[in-house]
């Protein structure tokens, strides 16, 4: 290299480190804070499931006149969510289209009275079950019908859409023919069923007996008679979220053998409802 190059590659060192020196000088400059890690999971790590239910389902799931999500399945899937370490929303939904829902991805899980069937099964899976009801027959106090009318395809039936009260009616009298399709009438909600009711455009509402007596309380109706269904409740789970269906067994066997459970089996009026 020649004095001449030698010079100007001195002189260029010497103006690049001023140039550096003043980057060190009162002017702000922006830069990254630090950031601690934290030790213990934060809030925003822990997993949120959102459970569908039914909002008009007393005394599973139904809300309130402040808009939150009460009864007994809210109340047990909260546990749940505590004890196998995740969060839980609810979203209330029209009952025939939750399953849908669910293999949409709209939810995560239905926690809300649903009966486990064998047609159900093929599109979901199903938790250990957690309670065992039958189906129930309200009546008109003064009505003239009877439960053998009733069983003999005779009276005007109302069920909500999608229920198992409504599918035993269509597979035991609508199918085997003792009842016209017509005499079946389908609701969104079961509360218009007892609308209906208790206005005389049915004869007959068939629910799910704890809740059938909830609907119905403080009403000149009455249940006159039970079917034996024996069918029992499950939380419902898409057939590839196998992990989430492991923590809801677990937090299920956890709670049913907590005292908390029969807590919650009384306030709801369940006691005896626990499957054999």
């Amino acid at each position: 290299m020649n004095n001449k190059f030698s010079g100007i590659l001195i002189i260029l060192l010497a103006l690049l480190a001023v140039s550096f020196a003043g980057c060190t000088g009162s002017e702000p400059v922006e830069s990254t804070p630090e950031v601690s890690v934290p030790t213990e999971q934060t809030p925003g790590d822990v997993q949120i499931y959102t459970i569908g239910i039914d909002g008009e389902y007393p005394p599973y799931s139904f809300i309130d006149t402040e808009g939150n999500a009460q009864g007994f399945d809210v109340e047990s899937a909260k546990w749940i969510a505590k004890n196998q370490g995740f969060e839980v929303e609810f979203q209330p939904l029209a009952w025939d289209g939750i399953i849908p829902a669910l293999l949409a991805g709209k939810i995560d899980m239905v926690y809300s009275g649903m009966t486990i069937t064998d047609e159900r099964y093929e599109k979901v899976n199903f938790s250990s079950p957690y309670l065992q009801v039958d189906q129930g027959l309200a009546f008109n106090n003064d009505s003239e019908f009877t439960t053998e009318d009733f069983r003999a395809g005779k009276t005007v039936v109302g069920a909500q859409r999608g229920t198992t009260g409504a599918i035993w009616t269509e597979e035991n009298l609508v199918a085997t023919g003792l009842m016209s399709a017509d005499n079946l009438k389908y609701y969104d909600n079961f509360p218009s069923v007892v609308t209906d009711l208790q206005n005389k455009r049915i004869d007959v509402a068939i629910y799910d007996v704890p809740s059938l007596r909830d609907a119905i309380a403080g009403k000149p109706m009455e249940i006159r008679d039970q079917i034996d269904t024996g069918e029992v409740y499950g939380v419902a789970i898409r057939k590839e979220d196998t992990e989430l269906l492991e923590k809801m067994n677990t937090g299920l066997e956890n709670l049913m053998a907590d005292p908390y459970w029969q807590e919650l089996l009384e306030e709801y009026k369940l006691v005896g409802a626990s499957p054999k």
